[in-house]
């Protein structure tokens, strides 16, 4: 059988996303309560291939495209927001594992291309180097799904520089710390390494990510400047969790249209109303979702260099922007029904309010890279 025919079999990976987000949101209710996702929904996920989307082939993986990823993180995102958040960053933590020396990743996916990789994305760490590689020791919060983890990727100081150290799951502690707002089904807990030995295949500088300059890097999605693609991980959830919220709101707001004559019924100016909330936040979303398609097109052909890195970062948080305000228009609009504890619409509005708070979807860092790309350009003509 020809590769082509192989991969013409092989189920997309949204026909998977849209069988786990059917698990996903009936787990959705437990995995708040539990703060982190069930294990039945960790391993969905990991079967479906998102782990290894960015995983070089040469371990296995698909060093796939960024396009690839808007709709089956967004359709899991309808369902619930956590797994979605789950699915996005352990796809995006394989293509950062992806710029360690080729024996480190040799390592990571010794076992297959699956390996669940979680992130401490912050320098709130430091590292002292010894012969053959490096101790490290920091507390890093906020560490999603790291109870299910396989490694981690953390961040540390060497001196005033910020690398990257990869450790395996039994040479780090978790403290539970997770009990948020929203997106409490992420089990963001806290990591803890004291004076862990990693050795130099499992190191990297910030650097190298920052700039796409993996070592020998053949796939695109190797070569994309940081800063280019990494609101993406965080926007596409929320894409998902608005969309949601507009199908629960709809579904709600056409049974209230289609009920009673007389004088319980809705009156035309109330229709309108209803009508104007709809259109807008539907708009409201389907234009974050093109700025999100741009931002993944852009990476995938690989001209994210110059203005465009920091347009991708603009557009990233714009539409975060735009998300947040779509769900509060239907969720203010939709009446006390959707503030109760079981609505699925007042845990998606928490969700939306929760990612789009990531310091990664802040709108300030990207509009000064961009606009001061924009100021530059136009003083150098």
């Amino acid at each position: 059988m020809s590769e082509d025919t192989m991969t013409q079999e092989r189920p997309s990976l949204t026909a998977h996303a849209r069988r786990i987000a059917e698990l996903a949101g009936k787990r959705a209710a437990d995995a708040e309560q539990q703060r982190r996702l069930s294990p039945d929904v960790v391993d969905s996920v990991l079967r479906a291939g998102f782990a290894a989307h960015f995983v070089p082939v040469a371990h296995g993986g698909r060093a796939a495209t960024f396009g690839e990823l808007v709709e089956p993180v967004a359709v899991l995102g309808e369902a619930c927001a956590s797994t979605a958040w789950y699915a996005s960053l352990t796809a995006s933590l394989g293509r950062m594992a992806a710029y360690l020396p080729d024996e480190g990743q040799a390592e990571l996916w010794s076992d297959g291309p699956d390996a669940l990789i979680v992130g401490a994305l912050m320098p709130l760490g430091r590292a002292e180097k010894t012969p053959g590689g490096w101790h490290v020791s920091g507390t890093w919060p906020f560490v999603s799904v790291v109870d299910h983890s396989d490694w981690a990727l953390i961040c540390a100081k060497v001196g005033e520089e910020p690398w990257f150290f990869a450790v395996p799951r039994q040479e780090y502690g978790i403290v539970d710390s997770w009990y948020p707002m929203g997106m409490r089904g992420t089990g963001s807990n806290t990591l803890v390494l004291d004076g862990v030995f990693v050795p130099d295949a499992r190191a990297c500088t910030r650097a190298a990510i920052a700039a796409g300059l993996g070592p020998d890097a053949e796939a695109i999605c190797h070569t994309v400047p940081m800063r280019a693609v990494n609101g993406l991980a965080f926007a596409l959830p929320m894409l998902g969790a608005a969309r949601g919220a507009a199908a629960v709101w709809t579904s709600w707001t056409a049974g209230k249209l289609a009920g009673p004559t007389g004088q319980n019924a809705v009156s035309s100016q109330d229709r309108v109303v209803y009508e104007h909330t709809l259109a807008r936040a539907t708009g409201e979303i389907d234009a974050a979702q093109l700025l999100l398609e741009r931002v993944a097109a852009v990476a995938d052909a690989g001209s994210a260099t110059g203005v465009l890195v920091g347009r991708g970062a603009r557009d990233c948080a714009l539409a975060a922007e735009l998300l947040t305000a779509a769900t509060d228009r239907l969720f203010a609009s939709a009446g006390t029904r959707a503030q109760a504890q079981d609505s699925p619409m007042q845990r998606l509005w928490r969700d939306v309010h929760a990612a789009g708070s990531h310091i990664g979807l802040q709108f300030g860092p990207g509009a000064a890279l961009y606009a001061g790309e924009l100021l530059r350009r136009s003083n150098d003509g």
